[in-house]
């Protein structure tokens, strides 16, 4: 059950519309055809989803829950339509199938369930066991990955920009992440709060892949979707939570625009407010105060979040500063007065968000 209200359907995509825009204006049709078609695909699907908020969703049955200790995971096959969820290909407990998409994608479903049950006892997306769908090969080039409130969606890039959507782990994790904030805080998805909603799936996608890969904040790359661009692309990943702005900068994509700081905020209307760009604040913030304490990232660093994420204080609308202050307190509810307490302040302080 979220702690704020009811649900709000939110259609959240991995790809943000400003790198898509980037390339649907390119002379190439090889890059702006996907891209275009891809936009098109997901103002649609935002369109439906606040639809859905006015007119109420269709009355359907809930999921089965099952054994909340053991994932129970269906993987999809659109058959590169936009039908969902298509063809069951792999459900829970079969061998592996052919197709490496498939694996990748019914593997990187069973790592975030893992992580969440043992990094803090949260059982599956919902808390309660929620069975996990994922459709794969989905619509003709799509260059996007989302989750839609029900279900994972992959794409499987163009292969000129975008590769196979289910290769990082932590795009996997940063979109099912989308869906335990549904469940959990409900961040309303515009402006400041929709970028803490952005920033908390890349802070977990992020922990996800570290916990996989048994890697210390020390050790972890802190990119967001490494391995997702094509080798053409002067970049590595999507965004850069060590370094906001430095993932790319390449001529066809444009420069990574996410500020590190407050004082390069980028007002605007575009991609709801600039959620996706507007991030990496947060994004920076964590990573400071993970950096600090030092170790596994994810035993107080992300204790410190999944505890404002999951205590039931933060608003729908939060601002920065609200999820700063909350940071604050649950540091020092958890960890007391000490180097936990003082480098979740100190990070704050250096992105320019003052806490209350």
């Amino acid at each position: 059950m979220t702690t704020n209200g009811g649900f709000q359907p939110v259609f959240c995509t991995i790809v943000p519309p400003h790198l898509l825009d980037q390339l649907a204006r390119h002379e190439d049709p090889a890059l702006s055809g996907p891209a275009r078609r891809s936009l098109a695909h997901d103002a649609y699907q935002r369109t439906r989803r606040r639809l859905t908020t006015v007119i109420g969703a269709p009355t359907v049955a809930p999921p089965a829950q099952t054994a909340a200790d053991q994932p129970h995971r269906t993987i999809y096959d659109a058959g590169h339509q936009q039908d969902l969820p298509g063809t069951k290909v792999r459900e829970e407990g079969s061998g592996a199938a052919q197709d490496a998409t498939v694996n990748r994608a019914y593997a990187g479903l069973s790592a975030t369930f893992d992580f969440y049950l043992k990094a803090y006892e949260r059982h599956s997306i919902d808390g309660s066991g929620l069975p996990l769908d994922a459709s794969v090969h989905y619509g003709e080039n799509y260059d996007n990955a989302f989750w839609n409130g029900e279900q994972m969606v992959f794409g499987d890039g163009d292969d000129q920009i975008f590769l196979d959507f289910t290769i990082p782990l932590d795009v996997i994790g940063h979109e099912l992440t989308h869906g335990v904030t549904q469940h959990t805080a409900n961040l309303t998805y515009f402006g400041q709060s929709g970028a803490l909603n952005e920033s908390v799936s890349d802070v977990f996608g992020s922990l996800i892949k570290q916990y996989a890969l048994g890697q210390t904040a020390a050790e972890a790359d802190w990119l967001i979707g490494a391995g997702l661009l094509a080798p053409r692309v002067h970049g590595t990943a999507l965004r850069s939570m060590k370094a906001p702005g430095t993932a790319y900068d390449d001529p066809n994509l444009g420069q990574d625009p996410q500020p590190a700081t407050m004082e390069h905020y980028n007002h605007t209307s575009r991609d709801n407010g600039g959620v996706h760009i507007n991030s990496g604040i947060p994004n920076h913030a964590f990573y400071l105060v993970a950096s600090a304490i030092g170790g596994n990232a994810w035993e107080k660093a992300g204790q410190i979040w999944y505890d404002v994420l999951t205590g039931g204080q933060l608003k729908q609308d939060a601002l920065f500063a609200d999820f700063a202050t909350l940071t604050v307190k649950a540091a020092r509810t958890r960890y007391g007065a000490g180097d936990e307490l003082q480098a979740v302040q100190k990070a704050w302080e250096q992105v320019g968000v003052r806490t209350l």
